[in-house]
């Protein structure tokens, strides 16, 4: 009966997510553009605010648990396990004072309406996996951009989403390159559960009456760890203590 209830609303969710992009594209244009990048950020949360509004519709419900004073004026490493795009712009909107940027692919880079662009000109990092000569510049590059500007860098180290919400083991490259180039940040683990269940039917219908939530753990000093492989494994073993599945 769920699943019969869910194709309706899916089409009416899928449209007004996609009218969602292609509105705040020009928007995102004339913040970058005319007002600078500070405008286009805001526009690209206010953007996210709108994209999780939209997943009301669906019945899906969005809740964070905080309970640690970060400060907003260090760069930070955010570490998540990853289970779908929704992951994303819930992650976005709750951590928006630290300026989170992602690492994304970069096939996304073009074609998508508002993600495209904000991909290309906010600040994320765009690799292609399969070629080290583009990805690990690229993310140097994006490391150091983190370290200036005291803004929070998003890495999904699994690589690729869990499509049933159980973890995948890290790849720690990406990583190490982080640790390298932001060697002042705050280490924050973050567990994600439920997104998967958005497309337990896969891409359509849309899934029904989910509760997505974002659990962030005690934040780690970088610096005071001298051997990075130790850490990489004490922040895998904390975000999969916080997925349940």
């Amino acid at each position: 009966m769920i699943k019969i209830l869910s194709y309706p609303l899916s089409v009416i969710y899928n449209i007004i997510f996609g009218l969602t992009l292609v509105v705040f594209h020009p928007i995102q244009w004339f913040c970058f553009n005319a007002l600078g990048p500070r405008a286009h950020e805001k526009s690209v949360f206010a953007l996210q605010f709108c994209l999780m509004r939209c997943a009301n519709i669906l019945g899906t419900r969005f809740s964070l648990n905080n309970p640690h004073q970060i400060d907003t004026n260090r760069p930070l490493i955010i570490v998540a396990n990853h289970q779908s795009l929704h992951d994303i712009y819930p992650l976005t909107w709750y951590m928006r004072k630290h300026h989170p940027k992602f690492i994304s692919k970069i096939e996304l880079g073009r074609g998508i309406p508002s993600v495209s662009y904000n991909l290309r000109h906010g600040g994320a990092a765009l690799i292609d996996r399969k070629n080290p000569r583009q990805s690990l510049p690229a993310l140097m590059k994006f490391g150091e951009y983190i370290e200036k500007n005291n803004f929070a860098a998003v890495i999904f180290p699994e690589g690729t989403r869990s499509k049933d919400g159980t973890p995948k083991p890290f790849q720690t490259k990406g990583l190490d390159i982080l640790f390298k180039k932001i060697p002042s940040a705050l280490v924050v683990p973050v567990s994600i559960n439920n997104s998967w269940k958005m497309l337990r039917y896969g891409k359509f219908p849309m899934g029904l009456g989910n509760h997505l939530t974002f659990t962030v753990h005690k934040p780690l000093e970088l610096a005071t760890f001298v051997n990075k492989q130790d850490l990489i494994a004490q922040i895998e073993t904390t975000i999969k203590a916080g997925v349940k599945h």
